[in-house]
């Protein structure tokens, strides 16, 4: 069987736009695939590395997302970078071929500098993710890694790092490929991306009042103002919404948005009821998680031990090929 990797990085509770755009997706591969899903908290000291308080509980907070999505760990392993030393041995291993033009060209990480302000506070461990990520893929010699088609490029790195060390040292690594997915694009409550750092975002532990609230202090079409106005609903996030969350009754909504039928208040309301009906089992599944925190814990370090007897015997392979073992 054919085996796939994600991951994320533990920066807070998950929004819907993490549940619709990936872990909806997980929760499909891993009927299909030698599912491998990990927690990267490592990732997360590249940029944040002042402030790493909340790491531990940020960790928790993505394990009650997944489970209550529905990532079996009985289908997938499930399991946290740090706790797989391995995946920083071969970071290092690897970084000794890397060239320095490979990484210095990275427009992501030109790109998070400029967003993040970051400045003379970029460190060395940012300039080089690309070679911890690419660590993280091909220590367990993922097959394919689950993108979307804007994120492809993030993968080629990978490839060129695998191409390198194979004609290098000898055929070890597979050339993951990108498994081609549509991610669903859901806009943050302001028209911008979904973020939880640009608080506009609604999460999948939000309570219904808490949606309720986000959803109607929404930004909708300037244009329309009072009922009676024609609308825009092309440029309306509140539409885009419905479009995901209200899909048969969107076409409706929208000659009637545009006939100036149906209001601004009245349709995000009916989002709002929606939205909340489609999260309730998936909200309620969290909550009779959150009292199993230990034992949540547990299937994460369990799932991490067997991450690391692949990854062991891979990082063996590895030291051998490259004549250090």
């Amino acid at each position: 069987m054919n085996r796939i990797l994600s991951g994320m990085r533990p920066t807070g509770k998950l929004h819907i736009g993490h549940l619709y755009g990936a872990l909806s997706n997980y929760v499909k591969l891993q009927k299909k695939y030698d599912s491998y899903y990990f927690i990267a908290d490592l990732h997360v000291l590249t940029t944040n590395y002042e402030h790493t308080e909340t790491i531990r509980r940020n960790r928790v907070e993505v394990m009650l997302d997944w489970l209550a999505s529905g990532i079996d760990p009985e289908k997938s392993v499930l399991f946290i970078q740090s706790k797989v030393p391995e995946h920083t041995y071969l970071t290092l291993l690897l970084s000794m071929i890397v060239p320095l033009p490979w990484v210095e060209r990275n427009t992501t990480v030109k790109e998070m500098i400029r967003d993040l302000n970051l400045r003379e506070k970029a460190s060395y461990g940012l300039l080089g993710y690309p070679i911890l990520m690419a660590s993280d893929i091909i220590i367990y010699k993922a097959n394919y890694v689950p993108v979307g088609k804007d994120q492809v490029h993030h993968l080629e790195i990978t490839r060129e790092i695998v191409r390198r060390f194979n004609n290098l040292y000898g055929n070890l690594f597979p050339e993951p490929q990108a498994l081609l997915t549509e991610f669903p694009s859901i806009p943050g409550l302001d028209g911008k991306k979904m973020s939880k750092s640009l608080n506009n975002d609604i999460k999948i532990a939000d309570t219904e009042e808490e949606t309720t609230r986000k959803v109607m202090s929404a930004i909708t079409d300037p244009a329309k103002v009072h009922l009676g106005d024609i609308g825009h609903p092309e440029i309306c996030t509140i539409f885009k919404y419905h479009k995901i969350f209200n899909k048969e009754e969107a076409p409706q909504i929208e000659k009637d948005c545009k006939s100036g039928k149906l209001g601004c208040v009245s349709c995000k309301k009916r989002l709002a009821e929606k939205l909340n009906a489609s999260l309730k089992e998936i909200r309620n599944r969290r909550k009779s998680l959150a009292g199993r925190e230990k034992e949540i814990t547990e299937i994460f370090e369990e799932g991490s031990k067997k991450a690391q007897k692949v990854a062991s015997e891979t990082l063996k392979q590895v030291m051998y090929l490259m004549k250090i073992d």
